[in-house]
């Protein structure tokens, strides 16, 4: 039995190429969203990341950035005078990703969760430093985290949904 030699086929030869393409396409359209703790000039990059848009309301004593994507995931950022986000909110079918969401404080949210994690159960964190809520089931998510410390004496907490 005599073996051939595989051809190179066009198929062959951009099979690698294709599949660098589609990661680099993949990793560029993933969603970002202003971190917890940082400035609001991070907002028009996430607009222009997730190809969203912004609404922006004004209220006395902080401003609320609303972020639409195409996705139908909603963030809104709180952000306070001094242009520091001291809170957000999200809604949509999925979890917005919480490692970019919350910044610097992302490491303090896992070590506060609860060691055996119910699936359906809400997730509650409540630290001196950072509150996270979230709750929903499949398709319908909801959360809020915020940094007590920097909400404004004048707003209530409850205000940051």
């Amino acid at each position: 039995m005599k073996i051939r030699p595989q051809r190179e086929t066009c198929r062959t030869i951009m099979r690698p190429w294709l599949a660098s393409v589609v990661l680099v396409t993949l990793a560029f359209s993933l969603p970002a969203f202003a971190e917890l703790g940082g400035f609001v000039d991070s907002v028009q990059v996430d607009q222009a990341k997730m190809k969203a848009t912004v609404k922006i309301t004004q209220a006395k004593a902080y401003a609320v950035h609303e972020i639409k994507a195409p996705t139908g995931t909603v963030v809104r950022e709180f952000v306070s005078p001094d242009g520091r986000v001291f809170g957000v909110a999200w809604q949509g079918p999925k979890v917005p990703d919480l490692t970019h969401l919350l910044g610097a404080y992302f490491p303090l949210y896992q070590a506060a969760l609860p060691a055996p994690m119910l699936r359906r159960a809400p997730v509650l964190v409540h630290t001196a430093e950072l509150v996270v809520e979230m709750f929903g089931h499949m398709r319908a998510i909801s959360g809020r985290a915020y940094l007590p410390n920097l909400v404004p004496r004048t707003m209530a907490p409850e205000v940051i949904q």
